[in-house]
């Protein structure tokens, strides 16, 4: 986690100084206003995004290459030591339930779309347009619903969802831990898919969203399904751990 944390403040400070950089060529753009300028501008800034997503790329590989390295490790140190071995379980099935890795097993895969119904066939009717595409709070009481039917693992498209997992608008896309995601809404939820399936019943929140506000609702049940980790680091600002 802390090379995850040292990682994240390097790749701040990348973006830190590339925006710095956008900020001095858009001054010299105004200054100049040339057609030649401005390609070689786009190409400059073109260039330096293709390099900052190499080095999060790379930077990114390190860790995933140091996190197998640790496994492997932790396995040898473990082989022949039946308290160790045990500690190792326990660690395993506590990154599980963190989420922090990826799981596989039957469950449910929503998708939720905006609504497309075209305005045509809304004449004469009260439809708000606002009505007519997928929310943040949708999102969030479906996925509120899953959990509360039991799920045990949850990812919206392929974010998963753990316990600071933040579900927010932003302009015309919604954020999930971070990430930009648009529509469609891919949901996945491993649990027992008889349970599950109840948050498509009359009454639902899901149900309420297909036949009252027209939105796009694909429901099905999976005996594969496969939910990545979360990748993001977890950070407490007021919880401490007691002594």
């Amino acid at each position: 986690m802390l090379k995850k944390e040292k990682i994240s403040l390097v790749l701040g400070g990348m973006c830190l100084v590339l925006s710095c950089g956008i900020a001095i060529q858009v001054r010299t753009i105004s200054g100049i206003g040339t057609p030649s300028s401005l390609n070689t501008t786009e190409n400059n800034l073109r260039d330096a995004v293709l390099r900052t997503k190499e080095n999060y790329d790379n930077l990114y590989e390190d860790v995933e290459n140091a996190e197998k390295l640790l496994e492997r490790e932790r396995n040898s140190a473990t082989e022949n030591n039946e308290e160790l071995s045990n500690l190792q379980e326990e660690i395993k099935t506590l990154n599980t339930q963190l989420g922090l890795t990826d799981v596989t097993g039957k469950g449910v895969v929503i998708v939720l779309d905006d609504c497309k119904t075209t305005t045509a066939n809304w004449i004469g009717l009260a439809i708000d347009p606002n009505d007519m595409i997928v929310h943040d709070n949708d999102i969030i009481s479906v996925v509120n619903e899953l959990k509360n039917a039991g799920a045990e693992a949850i990812s919206v498209n392929d974010q998963r969802i753990v316990a600071n997992t933040v579900i927010e608008c932003d302009g015309s896309v919604i954020k999930i831990n971070g990430e930009k995601v648009g529509a469609p809404f891919t949901i996945k939820a491993i649990g027992m898919p008889e349970t599950l399936k109840n948050v498509y019943r009359i009454g639902s929140y899901l149900y309420m969203l297909e036949n009252d506000y027209h939105l796009e609702v694909d429901f099905k049940t999976s005996e594969n399904i496969t939910i990545l980790k979360y990748t993001g680091t977890y950070k407490y600002n007021y919880a401490v751990i007691d002594q």
